[in-house]
């Protein structure tokens, strides 16, 4: 553990302004072509890769992990020395990299200076502002309650391209659970007309099940149901932390620590353990139903890796009030706030009311 933190902070020292050499321009990373390009003269080059390092972000051990529930998380602001200019800007203390508004050149904020440790990986954006735009128009447009004014009017602020920092976790399960499993049949009451009556049964058991790559959002500065609906991303198709990577990218450490994000990622793992159990409990005993699942849970052989994961950030107003979205830089999937037509809403909870009125009434003639 000790010497991947070592290799980390060594990482994250590396100089990140890659200057053209064709024209001396700072280079970004391209989501397009996955390299270094210029956006002056459109120069691109690869970034190195040496055999002998890991293609991917390795697993970790979660228990010899360093302690970091009781960091000192920082000031608010923090100033940053330009080395390229020697100008001065200031960051919020969770940023860590961004660009020099003075020359333009990439930062990326000396890790030995944090308290936070170093991501083990990185997601790199494979969708460009462009498509995202094109993808937002897309979403927008399939937005039922959104007034039609609205998707007509909607032009998106310029995108921010920023890097968030994720967890994720994998765990060996094993539950041991209680609960009842129902079985419907059909029986004819005295009056002729048949129903469904359900009998319940007690059931207990034990499950085994591999946990992989449970994603825990580990910021507390975004809208978490706008990033819900970002998901999933493919972690597992992420590569080795290089600079070279949020070049010309916002990147943000992490405020929620390792020990609370297990704790959060429990709480999920949890929910799915139920859910899995209830489907294999109505599978065996073919049943139509289950309840009061109740399961308690030992994890062993838990590993985690800390990500940064790409989205693209924007927003639109109407009628005066600014509405955000994000698009997932790897997938393109769109998530967001819309303003919402109160004349659609009370038309579609009309017609489904009348429909329900409808379904029943023929029922009971019947």
């Amino acid at each position: 553990m000790d010497e991947f933190n070592d290799m980390n902070i060594v990482d994250t020292k590396k100089e990140t302004d890659k200057k053209c050499p064709q024209c001396g321009g700072v280079m970004d990373f391209d989501p397009a072509s996955g390299n270094l390009r210029c956006p002056y003269c459109e120069y691109e080059e690869t970034i190195p890769v040496s055999e002998e390092e890991p293609k991917k972000a390795d697993e970790l051990d979660f228990y010899t992990a360093e302690d970091t529930s009781n960091h000192d998380w920082g000031l608010a602001t923090k100033t940053v020395l330009c080395k390229a200019c020697g100008a001065e800007s200031i960051y919020d203390a969770l940023q860590t990299s961004g660009v020099c508004p003075f020359c333009g050149s990439n930062q990326v904020m000396d890790a030995a200076d944090q308290t936070t440790m170093a991501p083990g990986g990185v997601v790199p954006f494979q969708i460009s502002d462009k498509n995202a735009s094109e993808l937002f128009h897309k979403w927008i447009h399939k937005r039922w309650f959104c007034p039609k004014l609205a998707k007509e009017s909607a032009k998106p602020d310029r995108f921010k391209g920023i890097y968030l920092p994720y967890w994720t976790f994998d765990a060996n399960t094993f539950s041991s659970y209680h609960g009842e499993y129902g079985i419907d049949r059909t029986v004819k009451g005295k009056d002729g007309k048949t129903h469904i009556e359900t009998s319940w049964f007690r059931t207990s058991g034990t499950h085994q099940e591999f946990i992989d790559d449970e994603l825990v959002f580990a910021s507390k500065n975004h809208d978490a149901s706008i990033l819900k609906g970002l998901e999933p991303f493919d972690t597992e198709n992420n590569k080795v932390y290089k600079p070279e990577y949020i070049a010309g990218f916002i990147a943000e450490r992490y405020s929620l620590g390792l020990k609370d994000a297990w704790g959060k990622a429990t709480s999920s793992i949890d929910n799915k353990l139920k859910q899995h159990i209830s489907n294999d409990i109505q599978a065996e005993h073919h049943a139509n139903h289950t309840r009061n699942i109740r399961l308690s849970t030992t994890y062993s052989d838990i590993t985690y890796k800390y990500l940064l994961l790409p989205i693209w950030v924007s927003n639109f107003k109407y009628k005066d009030k600014v509405y955000q979205f994000m698009v997932n830089g790897q997938t393109g999937k769109v998530s967001g706030k819309t303003p919402i037509s109160v004349p659609k809403v009370i038309i579609t909870v009309v017609a489904i009311v009348a429909i329900i009125a409808l379904l029943y009434y023929f029922n009971v003639l019947r």
